[in-house]
């Protein structure tokens, strides 16, 4: 067999239902295929078109559309399509064109058929697999129509880790040899190996990937795992939601979540079973970033997540759970022109990290948020040798943010200012000049400053700058005045008699700023609280709750802020979403009227909790006028 053809059979060998065929079988498959090059764009199979191959994807990307072109799946490398007119009738029911250059393996009908009537396996794959992708159409339609499938939807999206990761998954000892390993991972044909330590505690992990790259380098293979395992793994529990697995999944760009309750291993689950679970729906295409190289490619990646999020919205998915969505989708943009940027400039001449700010920061970008960005640099920085390199670096990510969709700061909070590039050190005296001398501009750097978040780089270095802050503003009373005094500055639009106070005229007329009235004192409490009680929490819920119940805020008020924010999010991303359908520009001005009679008694009821928190801050902190 020829070197190709050795590749082709181990890239089989790596894939479903391939991956199950006897060896002599498998070693036969690929004298029977043909290889070929498709450019993106191209339509490999039209609907009605007859079809007699199957095509099994080397490489690239190719969507699955129905009849009306709705999108069913996207199937990467080691995926196949076609199979439909090889188990049923001849005419295809899809159309599937090549999303991303690609070479395909086709393997022509009568062999397929002789492959499976040697292993039964192969064909009811392929069977099942016709079976599925047609329900996962009459779901979508029945979801587009308001029917059972976008309930179905958001049933799994609910669904806790629990009732569907693999219990008792596979484990090793940390003294395992990576040999043995190997061997263990392909006798229980398993992509991954938890390793245990005597007592059960998780210690790390082994995947396929790790196996590849010791065979690459030339690795000792009689090494112990724990040699190549990695550690400080990212953990769920059993109650974890599938969606926020699948945003933790996406966002520290890991593809296996071990399943930890009360210090033990409980199960795992790998971001193929979310996906699988969720191919029906196109939320999983949003983080589809890593082929993209230009800001016009990623710009439809940003688009199609901000359409997916309004679809989740009239799902009934959480404000938390589609703000979690856009901001995983806009770090993970950042994060690839990040790589790029690398690529073209070559190697950080110093460690950096690059951190995100504001609603980003948080956690909790909407639909209007623009870009609040910064540079963290290790001490080694200097600016005369180093410079025009982090200078060139900026400008290609912030410029190629704004291109993708992701709108300039107004205020020049970027990393494209010098003054937001700054050193460790640097950054750690400048935050203790704006806590210990909180001047109205000093103010309006450090709230959105302190919600500073790494999403590539040297981590260490902005969370190093975090604590501190944090730490240095927990000791001083005066900065806690001017937050106070932040949160209390603009009281909500509410009338003498709890009527809603709307603009009488101008452009915004009959319309109220649910932000300035509303949500963004609740932010700001969150941030003094959390800062008062030395917190480092980011997301504004989880501020709230880790400070319910001390001296800042009672458990009570915490929790009616929470239902207030939480509220007040939900109907400006409604009130967004619409825009963006009808092809307006996103705000935050909101015409009560639009509101169902219920909503706007509760949106009365949210401005009103944050009207009585305002007053119990004026009389706990020496409130300071801004």
């Amino acid at each position: 067999m020829s070197v190709e053809l050795e590749a082709i059979r181990d890239f089989l060998a790596e894939h479903d239902p391939f991956a199950h065929l006897p060896a002599d079988t498998l070693s036969a498959v690929p004298h029977m295929m043909t290889m070929s090059y498709v450019r993106r764009g191209t339509h490999i199979i039209e609907v009605g078109a007859v079809n007699d191959c199957l095509w099994v994807i080397r490489s690239g990307a190719v969507d699955v559309l129905d009849n009306q072109g709705i999108l069913l799946d996207r199937r990467e490398a080691g995926r196949s399509f076609g199979y439909s007119t090889l188990v049923g009738a001849p005419e295809s029911e899809y159309t599937m064109i090549a999303v991303e250059d690609s070479l395909l393996l086709s393997l022509p009908k009568a062999d397929f058929q002789r492959i499976a009537e040697r292993s039964p396996e192969f064909l009811r794959s392929y069977a099942g697999q016709s079976a599925r992708i047609h329900a996962a159409a009459l779901q979508l339609h029945s979801a587009g129509q308001g029917g059972v499938g976008s309930a179905r939807n958001s049933d799994v999206l609910r669904t806790s880790l629990g009732q569907f990761a693999i219990p008792n998954p596979a484990s090793t000892a940390p003294t395992t040899t990576i040999q043995e390993a190997a061997r263990s991972m392909g006798e229980r044909n398993v992509s991954s190996l938890l390793v245990i330590g005597e007592e059960g505690e998780l210690l790390g992990i082994i995947t396929d990937r790790d196996m590849r790259r010791c065979v690459a380098d030339g690795t000792d293979i009689t090494q112990p795992v724990e040699t190549i395992m990695a550690r400080n793994l990212t953990t769920a529990t059993s109650d974890t939601l599938v969606f926020e697995a699948m945003l933790m999944l996406t966002e520290k760009m890991i593809h296996h979540l071990p399943v930890v309750d009360e210090g033990q291993v409980t199960g795992i689950i790998a971001s193929a079973d979310i996906m699988r679970l969720l191919q029906n729906d196109p939320i999983y295409l949003t983080a589809d970033l890593s082929n993209r190289r230009t800001p016009e490619e990623m710009r439809s990646v940003f688009d199609s997540a901000q359409a997916v999020a309004g679809r989740f919205l009239e799902r009934g998915a959480s404000a938390s759970e589609v703000t979690g969505l856009l901001t995983v989708v806009a770090d993970a943009m950042a994060r690839r022109l990040l790589t790029l940027a690398e690529e073209e400039l070559g190697p950080p001449p110093v460690p950096y990290a690059f951190v995100v700010l504001g609603s980003q920061g948080r956690k909790e970008l909407g639909f209007a948020s623009d870009q609040d960005n910064a540079l963290v640099l290790d001490d080694s920085y200097d600016e005369s040798a180093h410079g025009s390199y982090f200078s060139a670096l900026a400008e290609y990510v912030c410029r190629g943010l704004a291109d993708a969709g992701q709108a300039l700061c107004p205020g020049d909070m970027m990393a494209t200012n010098p003054q937001w590039r700054m050193t460790e050190s640097q950054w750690k005296s400048t935050f203790y000049q704006w806590i210990t001398a909180p001047e109205p501009d000093a103010l309006l750097h450090s709230q959105t400053f302190f919600d500073m978040r790494p999403i590539h780089g040297e981590a260490r270095l902005a969370e190093s700058v975090h604590a501190q802050a944090v730490a240095s503003a927990q000791g001083s009373p005066r900065l806690h005045a001017h937050l106070a005094g932040l949160a209390a500055h603009r009281e909500p639009p509410l009338g003498i008699f709890r009527g809603l106070v709307v603009e009488r005229s101008g452009d915004y007329r009959n319309t109220l700023n649910i932000k300035k009235g509303g949500s963004h004192a609740i932010v700001q409490c969150g941030r003094l609280f959390a800062i008062v009680e030395g917190k480092e929490s980011l997301p504004t819920v989880a501020r709230l709750r880790a400070a319910a119940g001390t001296a800042a805020v009672s458990e009570r008020s915490a929790e009616d802020l929470i239902n207030a924010f939480q509220f007040l999010t939900a109907v400006t991303l409604k009130h967004q979403a619409a825009q963006l359908r009808a092809g307006e520009e996103p705000d935050y001005h909101i015409n009560p009227n639009s509101l169902s009679k219920m909503d706007r008694e509760t949106l009365r009821d949210a401005f009103h909790i944050i009207k009585s928190m305002q007053s119990a801050l004026a009389l706990k902190f020496p409130v300071r006028s801004v």
